[in-house]
């Protein structure tokens, strides 16, 4: 997403202020579309003319996506680029990036990266491609893919898939039973798909589709770890933040007292999740499985609140993305995706307190190096 968002494929999920840097403006809008330019100085790296580029992220409430604009940024003083960056005012607004894609074309930007809120931005996006700008997916993949011209992203169905083994092996062989806290119920995101059917086969539990969540059987056995029998207790919908993640967690809790897993689909699900257990006296006997990869998420496995979290690296997907349009303005070749994959691939990996099962996990110190936020 979150995501992560996660989806997650996967995945998850994440998180405004005007900055300004040498030769560059950012600004910001919350409730519309992308504004204004910075002026035509040029940084130490940048050759040429300055390069217009959008950056059109889900929100700016979490540090998921705050990260890329901060990357985003650095990069963009480095190559000479003028960078605008918009974002919707929750999670699923996709009227702003609707308005801001519009805006990156009237403004004659060389290109797009976006972090999309849904379909319905499909054929803006489309526009922006007809009017000759390069579109590059971070984090999730549109729905179709062919929408952007290449992919930024973490395998969000593997970030999802390592939590959801770590959970088998750590069950030991106990009955699961499961919560579901998705960023959707009424949206097909790839990242919600792939983050909670990556988790699902991380436990050895069938999706039951290819293109919707929730499909699963709701009662059977697993087959990670040493196996066992599991129940999904419920699915709800987060939107990716704290406040969601502890409804849906209290509306889980209603349902099914005996929950004993949880899959989040980012880190702020999570948190909601874990407050709404600590509020019902049951934090301690309840394994919390998100997915992102900030600092304060490294601390919650450090301190317990998660049993794991599949880390993801959004500042360089941003980072990146920002590179290869400066690139592609001024001559170069377009950017190629993961040899075997359908996307460029920016990597992940799984953070855990301890070692389970053999699987191989980083230690929360071992992985603060790459973490993002605060």
């Amino acid at each position: 997403m979150n995501m992560p968002i996660n989806q997650v494929p996967g995945r998850r999920s994440r998180r405004t202020t005007a900055a300004m840097t040498v030769g560059l403006t950012v600004c910001l809008t919350a409730a519309l579309g992308a504004c204004g330019s910075g002026d035509s100085g040029s940084s130490s790296s940048g050759g040429g003319d300055k390069v217009g580029v959008s950056l059109v992220l889900k929100t700016l409430t979490n540090p998921y996506f705050v990260s890329m604009q901060k990357d985003a940024k650095a990069q963009a003083a480095k190559d000479n680029v003028n960078l605008t960056v918009a974002a919707g005012s929750t999670d699923g607004d996709t009227q702003t990036q609707i308005t801001a894609i519009d805006n990156a074309i009237s403004r004659g930007d060389k290109g797009i990266l976006i972090t999309t809120n849904g379909d319905a931005v499909n054929a803006a996006l489309n526009r922006a491609k007809q009017a000759g700008l390069f579109v590059i997916a971070l984090d999730t993949a549109p729905n179709p893919a062919s929408v952007a011209d290449i992919t930024y992203a973490t395998d969000n169905k593997q970030a999802g898939k390592l939590d959801g083994q770590y959970a088998a092996a750590a069950l030991n062989g106990k009955p699961a039973v499961i919560a579901m806290l998705d960023l959707f119920n009424n949206q097909v995101v790839s990242v919600d798909i792939d983050r909670d059917h990556g988790f699902l086969e991380g436990m050895g539990i069938a999706p039951g589709s290819k293109t919707e969540n929730g499909k699963e059987a709701k009662t059977g056995k697993y087959t990670g770890g040493k196996g066992g029998t599991y129940t999904i207790a419920c699915h709800q919908p987060t939107q990716g933040a704290i406040d969601g993640g502890r409804t849906a967690m209290e509306n889980c809790l209603s349902a099914n007292p005996n929950i004993n897993v949880v899959y989040a689909i980012n880190e702020p699900a999570g948190e909601g999740a874990y407050n709404a257990l600590k509020a019902a006296g049951k934090e301690k006997s309840v394994a919390i499985y998100a997915i992102d990869g900030s600092c304060s998420g490294l601390k919650n496995v450090t301190s317990g609140k998660f049993a794991a979290d599949a880390v993801q690296y959004p500042g360089k997907m941003a980072s990146l993305g920002v590179s290869s349009i400066a690139k592609l303005a001024r001559g170069g070749s377009k950017p190629s995706v993961t040899d075997g994959k359908s996307f460029h691939d920016t990597g992940t990996a799984l953070v855990a307190a301890k070692s389970v099962g053999g699987l191989t996990v980083q230690s929360p110190s071992q992985a603060a190096s790459a973490c993002w936020g605060s």
